[in-house]
């Protein structure tokens, strides 16, 4: 098929200065976006703040012969997402792709974590990819066309341990996901999900030898198909990493229908209930 291009397009990536958001930008720039680089420059728990990181990937961009910018606002604030959605609009004049991907760590087993480190987390993933999106909706709206991928991850989809702040933040994207596809439809925005496996700067330390066939290269492809106009889903979400690619959905099981239902009933047909042969994925059709 023809190269997927985006001249005339702009993107802005969050968390862009290094991992997965600074291929997705070397990436879309390398295939004529231009990019907002944002990044707050901060330690993985989201301390300090340094706009360094994201101007060296726009130097990165620049010297390929590309067009970038460096932010360094924060996602956390509604200020700060606004300002990085003015930021594209004061220097390219649109707004057409959003990955919503900055991050951070704050890990603990559930029995030791604190509020703040629950606030932390939910601010930068969860409310961050809000801020943004909040604020670059208008616009898509407004243009009848928009693009916007979020980063989810296994451990919203499938829990972990120590990171029960970091999975419910990333689970929250996914029913954000789910309703903004039915919302923006009709104005032409389509918003997806990956879910990376990959070796950065908040995995290395966890990810070990099998670290290695990791890399955060190979998420970006599909990053790249879901932000392009020919690109034809919504609500989807896909696993991605060293190179194999899966589609993640939520299924409904067939169960069990019983106007009489009682707990003693619910018992007696829980195998039944749980029964995964048949199911549907959101209204679609029956699958295996």
């Amino acid at each position: 098929m023809p190269l997927m291009t985006f001249e005339d397009q702009v993107a802005v990536v969050t968390g862009a200065g290094g991992g997965l958001g600074r291929c997705h930008a070397l990436e879309l720039a390398r295939r004529g976006a231009r990019v907002v680089v944002n990044d707050l420059g901060s330690a993985v728990d989201g301390s300090g703040a340094s706009i360094s990181a994201a101007q060296a990937v726009v130097d990165e961009i620049t010297a390929a012969g590309g067009t970038a910018i460096a932010n360094g606002d924060s996602v956390a604030t509604e200020e700060g997402g606004a300002a990085i959605v003015s930021a594209a609009i004061n220097a390219f004049g649109r707004l057409d792709i959003l990955i919503n991907n900055a991050g951070i760590l704050r890990d603990a087993a559930f029995k030791n974590m604190t509020v703040e480190q629950v606030d932390a987390v939910l601010s930068v993933h969860l409310a961050g990819a809000f801020n943004v999106t909040r604020a670059a909706w208008p616009i898509m709206r407004e243009q009848n066309y928009g693009r916007i991928v979020q980063t989810t991850s296994g451990t919203g989809l499938f829990g972990n341990f120590g990171q029960a702040n970091y999975g419910a933040a990333k689970m929250g994207l996914v029913g954000m996901m789910h309703v903004l596809a039915i919302e923006g439809a009709r104005n032409g925005i389509a918003i997806n999900a990956v879910a990376p496996i990959a070796r950065t700067r908040m995995t290395e330390d966890i990810m070990g030898e099998a670290g290695k066939a990791m890399d955060p290269e190979l998420v970006t492809p599909v990053v790249v198909y879901l932000s392009h106009r020919d690109c034809d889903r919504t609500a989807h979400i896909y696993s991605v990493g060293a190179g194999k690619v899966s589609r993640v959905f939520i299924g409904v099981t067939t169960g069990i229908e019983n106007r009489a239902l009682t707990a003693e009933s619910v018992a007696e047909a829980i195998d039944e209930i749980d029964d995964a042969t048949t199911f549907t994925i959101r209204g679609g059709p029956v699958g295996s």
